[in-house]
């Protein structure tokens, strides 16, 4: 059960998530996980999630963000990345102090704020088989269906996961 923004709108709970990191978040993928991993730690506010192509999606999450552009909540800049695609950079509208805030959701929001966004990708992912697919070796799992990026990333991410699981939130990550 979720502990925080219980009386938000999802759009609001959404602009939290960008204002808790700092008022600035890069990627679309890279908020999908830290929101993930928010949900999965009794951190985050109620978004479901599911499995995609880049691991933990949260189409409630997607559509609260566009909402949260329509009332002005927050901003998005869409670049074009050096490989042609593109990127966001999500920007919270108005900062608002974070008293009152769980110190480990920041510092969870944090660490997967300045992880590399693969790094961060895999270990959500591998996260995401053990919780909610109950696999026994997620890793393998995420190796098998990531293979390009599990090649160069995997090692990382799983240290990327360790430091994510040090973090003393109400439900721990699981070991894997």
């Amino acid at each position: 059960m979720p502990v925080l923004n219980r009386n938000k709108s999802n759009e609001e709970n959404a602009a939290d998530i960008i204002r808790d990191a700092g008022g600035q978040i890069v990627g679309r993928t890279r908020l999908q996980k830290m929101a993930y991993l928010l949900e999965i730690t009794d951190l985050g506010c109620g978004f479901s999630f599911e499995y995609r192509h880049y691991g933990p999606f949260s189409e409630e999450l997607a559509n609260a963000i566009e909402e949260a552009k329509f009332w002005d909540l927050i901003t998005e800049e869409e670049h074009i990345a050096l490989w042609g695609g593109s990127y966001s950079i999500y920007k919270a509208a108005a900062s608002a102090p974070l008293s009152g805030i769980d110190p480990a959701r920041i510092e969870l929001i944090q660490n997967a704020k300045d992880a590399n966004p693969i790094e961060l990708e895999l270990a959500a992912t591998a996260a995401f088989l053990k919780v909610v697919e109950n696999d026994p070796d997620p890793w393998s799992e995420t190796k098998r269906r990531k293979p390009e990026k599990a090649e160069k990333f995997l090692a990382n991410a799983q240290v990327l996961y360790e430091k994510l699981r040090s973090v003393k939130t109400p439900k721990p990550l699981p070991a894997i």
